[in-house]
């Protein structure tokens, strides 16, 4: 049994990267470049706003923590996310191929549609707590039955 899992939904795609500690990786079907991002939600400081997702790239060998952080998710406008915005702090430029990957998925998926030459997988942890999936319904979605349902899914 492999341990990755292809999405086939964007609504299962979109609600595993924002459920809070994804990591997904999306490879070009095209040329078979792949990029592996971790995407945290900030801790929510009781102020009224949406607090923002960190995206990090995976740039080492240690897939736990050789990430360099890239840019932000945050909330405008009474949306809950839009495109990743690079921030001074980010080592990446607005034409980094890994942040032009990153909107060009993001943009497909919140048209609600799967990029077209991309494949998109998780490792099989949940999204939201990382821990690892068993179950079927839950590897396919990529959130476990506890996290989905404390995110009313």
């Amino acid at each position: 049994m492999s341990d990755t899992q292809t999405f086939t939904s964007e609504t299962d795609t979109l609600t595993f990267l924002l459920a809070g500690n994804a990591r997904v990786t999306f490879q070009s079907l095209k040329t078979g470049t792949r990029y592996t991002y971790r995407v945290r939600r900030a801790e929510d400081k009781g102020d009224g706003l949406t607090p923002p997702w960190f995206v990090s790239l995976l740039t080492g060998s240690d897939n736990e923590s050789d990430y360099t952080y890239m840019g932000l998710l945050g909330a405008t406008m009474g949306t809950q996310y839009t495109a990743l915005r690079v921030t001074r702090k980010s080592r990446y430029t607005e034409s980094s191929a890994p942040v032009v990957a990153f909107r060009y998925v993001l943009r497909h998926l919140t048209a609600g549609a799967m990029p077209p030459n991309v494949a998109i997988s998780h490792e099989g942890r949940c999204g939201r707590c990382g821990r690892a999936l068993t179950v079927p319904s839950s590897i396919a979605s990529g959130l476990g039955p506890e996290c989905a349902g404390k995110m009313g899914l």
